[in-house]
């Protein structure tokens, strides 16, 4: 994979061999469950983590369709709220971002057998469960609070800089509203 800069053209780019053998160029792959991409982008990543709450969530709700409501709320805690690698999207689209948020409400409310046009704040609030913006940004505070406390030189002397891009979107996530 070759990324790219910002700016920048990248026509010319020499084949890279191995033993002879010409390795073949990709714009993403899966790298430990997370997709990146040659832009650096997480669209690819968000999609991939929307289709996977799907199945989750149409799984819970056909095999525990006759459980009680606590019962179902807990496996959406459980099974639906945590978002894999989450807490490191920076660059994404906010169609893609959005499609996730909306995946996340259908799947509750599938999943209570809600209708489908009833408020998302108002079934979160009354069920006591995380909306989708709470639950990102519990994920991006958990990082940085583990990396603040981490005893990696590198990781401290990143979120010791305030220009970091990563802390400045995590800050922005906490502002974030309802869209």
């Amino acid at each position: 994979m070759v990324f790219q800069a910002r700016g920048r053209c990248l026509d010319n780019i020499p084949s890279v061999k191995l033993n002879g053998t010409p390795l073949r160029r990709v714009d993403k792959f899966k790298y430990l469950g997370h997709f990146v991409t040659s832009d650096l982008r997480d669209d690819a990543d968000i999609e991939r983590e929307r289709r996977a709450l799907s199945v989750r969530a149409n799984m819970i709700a056909r095999r525990f369709a006759r459980c009680s409501r606590d019962v179902k709320i807990t496996l959406f805690r459980a099974f639906c709220t945590s978002f894999y690698t989450c807490s490191l999207w920076v660059l994404y689209s906010q169609k893609q971002y959005s499609a996730l948020r909306v995946q996340y409400n259908n799947a509750f409310r599938v999943l209570l057998g809600l209708p489908r046009f009833c408020s998302a704040s108002g079934m979160f609030a009354e069920a006591r469960v995380d909306c989708f913006f709470t639950t990102m940004r519990k994920r991006c505070t958990s990082l940085i609070g583990r990396v603040r406390v981490s005893p990696n030189s590198i990781l401290k002397a990143l979120t010791d800089r305030y220009d970091c891009r990563y802390l400045n979107h995590c800050t922005m996530v906490h502002l974030r509203t309802k869209q």
